[in-house]
């Protein structure tokens, strides 16, 4: 059976975000591991649960949609953020695909359409409301990496990576930390973007030679 693809959503009107909860609830291949009603509610439960979607408010109260995804983006790589918005507006288009975001939705989708968007930027693809123009702001959606890559890991990802550099398999990294093989993965993959590495052994040699 194919894995389910977890979802995140974050918006801060009650009565929308439960009705998009209970229509990606109804889909047999998601699984709504949270919700959140603001940016910094967002950000937390995002490297918690570190989920294959998060999908983002751009008006929310404090930090709002776009500081959010940019920093959910920053700390979560593997993460795919989409934005869900009643804002048909270039400039927030823009500044969210700048932020990282892979997808910009209007509210007005029906939920299949929604469901299917979901689909796609889980597989990492980008999708664009079809009433304003994609361009090329594919080439928008890398977030620029710290001088020095190790510093740019959480400390949970800095523990992993530790027990990588052990010889510990993701299951027995899993074990050692009391969480699912899963997640371990979904941090390995964190951990490879951010340090722009291909494989665990490279991260691992980058890891012993920032330690000298």
């Amino acid at each position: 059976m194919a894995e389910r693809t977890s979802i995140l959503v974050a918006d801060d009107h009650p009565l929308f975000r439960e009705g998009v909860v209970h229509s990606l609830a109804a889909e047999p291949d998601f699984d709504v591991v949270g919700q959140a009603s603001c940016g910094e509610d967002a950000l937390r439960m995002a490297c918690d649960l570190v989920p294959d979607v998060v999908m983002l408010d751009i008006t929310m109260p404090g930090w709002g949609g776009i500081v959010t995804a940019e920093k959910i983006r920053a700390a979560c790589p593997a993460t795919r953020v989409l934005m869900l918005t009643v804002a048909e507006d270039e400039d927030k288009l823009l500044a969210s695909f700048k932020a990282g975001a892979r997808a910009y939705v209007l509210k007005g989708v029906s939920a299949h359409e929604l469901a299917r968007v979901v689909r796609s930027v889980a597989q990492g693809e980008v999708y664009v409301t079809p009433s304003l123009a994609a361009g090329i702001l594919v080439t928008l959606t890398r977030s620029p990496a710290p001088q020095d890559p190790l510093e740019g890991l959480t400390e949970r990802e800095s523990e992993i990576l530790k027990l990588v550099v052990q010889g510990l398999t993701n299951r027995e990294i899993g074990d050692r930390l009391h969480l699912s093989e899963k997640t371990i993965k979904h941090y390995i993959t964190n951990i490879l973007e951010k340090l722009h590495v291909r494989s665990r052994m490279e991260a691992a040699m980058l890891a012993v030679r920032g330690s000298k």
